[in-house]
């Protein structure tokens, strides 16, 4: 699969509940494994893969292990955290983010059952993250406005955003 980048409209489209959990879903799961691992990611959406459903995959051995979230809510936030982030649409780019540092989750996993998720820091981050993207919102929404300004510019001094743009070129290698 190609992740896709900033400037693709698919990233900015709030994303459809899973209502069907089949061998689709599954090997749509494996293949999102597939390309975050390629692209060296700790997360990816099914957004950034060209796939408007409420659904991520992670993979963080420190903090969180394995997993997949369909339809993820938060229903809790605590604390705050500033700490740089980056996203696999926005290749080679990270910035400091101020983010709740511990959140409260429910989602559904791949055999149907619902899933409570408590995480702090890291793996906290990661969900808000994920979940962004399943809202339509990028990292970039996230800067003050002075940062998000230079961040753009750059962005588009670079060809991202612009028509043509949105396709990981060649994963692994930014």
């Amino acid at each position: 699969m190609e992740i896709r980048l900033f400037g693709d409209p698919v990233l900015r489209s709030k994303a459809a509940d899973v209502t069907q959990i089949d061998g689709s879903v599954a090997r749509l799961c494996d293949s999102m494994f597939t390309t975050m691992y390629a692209a060296r990611g700790i997360g990816l959406a099914a957004p950034q893969v060209g796939v408007r459903k409420r659904l991520f995959v992670y993979d963080e051995p420190e903090t969180c292990g394995r997993g997949v979230i369909l339809n993820p809510v938060v229903t809790e936030s605590d604390g705050t955290w500033i700490f740089e982030e980056g996203c696999l649409s926005v290749p080679g780019y990270s910035w400091e983010i101020e983010r709740p540092r511990r959140v409260a989750l429910t989602g559904v996993d791949l055999d149907g059952n619902e899933v409570t998720v408590e995480a702090d820091e890291l793996f906290a981050r990661l969900i808000q993250h994920e979940i962004d993207h399943l809202d339509g919102v990028l990292l970039t929404e996230r800067l003050d406005p002075e940062q998000r300004r230079a961040a753009l510019t750059e962005l588009r001094r670079r060809g991202l955003g612009s028509s043509g743009a949105g396709l990981f070129p060649s994963l692994g290698t930014e």
